[in-house]
């Protein structure tokens, strides 16, 4: 009998080992730990635009659309608390990454902005925190990459036979991954037209008819 009590917390550990248990919690973690890192650089993005806003500021005041579409977008940015738990929450995901978007597309902006000012662009503080900037996208693109693979193999052990009968038992759910829709355009920088626009010609006065002649 107690052979028999000891033999039967050795088999549930080898069929949860064999029905993908271990392996949901191993992927379920890698998951955590990718998107802790992308959060964390995109709160390194989010600390840099207050000092590169007012760097930009002190040469290109008179650009306050342009400066304040960047404060109002990291305002938004930061009033939003993902947490990994959130992941399953495709709406949230969503919210998530459509304020990522606009904050993207702003600083793209204020970039563009700051190469017609040829004082700014020779500013050794600008240009560091353009080039801790352009670093710090590189580093969200290797972390969203890191973090939508180890979502994709969550997903699959999720969804793939045996284990989905794992991940029903112990309610395991799909995770949302990253999916920008314009992200073609979110790349891109905007077009800024400074060209000063021609004013439109008034329109002809009428001539005025000639008197007939008089008989």
């Amino acid at each position: 009998m107690r052979k028999l009590l000891w033999a039967l917390p050795l088999l549930a550990a080898l069929t949860l080992s064999g029905c993908g248990y271990n392996d949901f919690q191993t992927k379920d973690e890698q998951v955590k730990a990718a998107w802790s890192e992308v959060l964390n650089q995109y709160k390194r993005r989010a600390d840099l635009i207050p000092n590169l806003v007012a760097t930009v500021q002190g040469y290109a005041s008179q650009e306050k659309d342009v400066l304040l579409g960047v404060t109002q977008a990291r305002a938004r940015v930061g009033s939003m608390q993902l947490t990994p738990e959130a992941l399953n929450d495709p709406q949230a995901m969503k919210q998530f990454q459509a304020a990522q978007g606009q904050l993207t597309s702003a600083l793209s902006r204020l970039l563009v902005v700051a190469e017609n000012y040829p004082q700014l662009k020779s500013d050794a503080n600008f240009r560091e925190l353009q080039a801790q900037l352009e670093g710090t996208e590189n580093r969200i693109t290797t972390a969203r990459n890191r973090f939508i693979k180890a979502t994709q193999d969550y997903n699959i052990l999720a969804r793939q036979f045996p284990t989905n009968l794992t991940a029903m038992m112990f309610g395991y759910k799909p995770k949302e991954s990253f999916t920008v829709e314009n992200e073609k355009a979110i790349a891109e920088p905007p077009k800024v037209d400074f060209a000063p626009k021609s004013a439109v010609p008034a329109a002809p006065s009428p001539t005025p008819a000639t008197p007939p002649a008089a008989k």
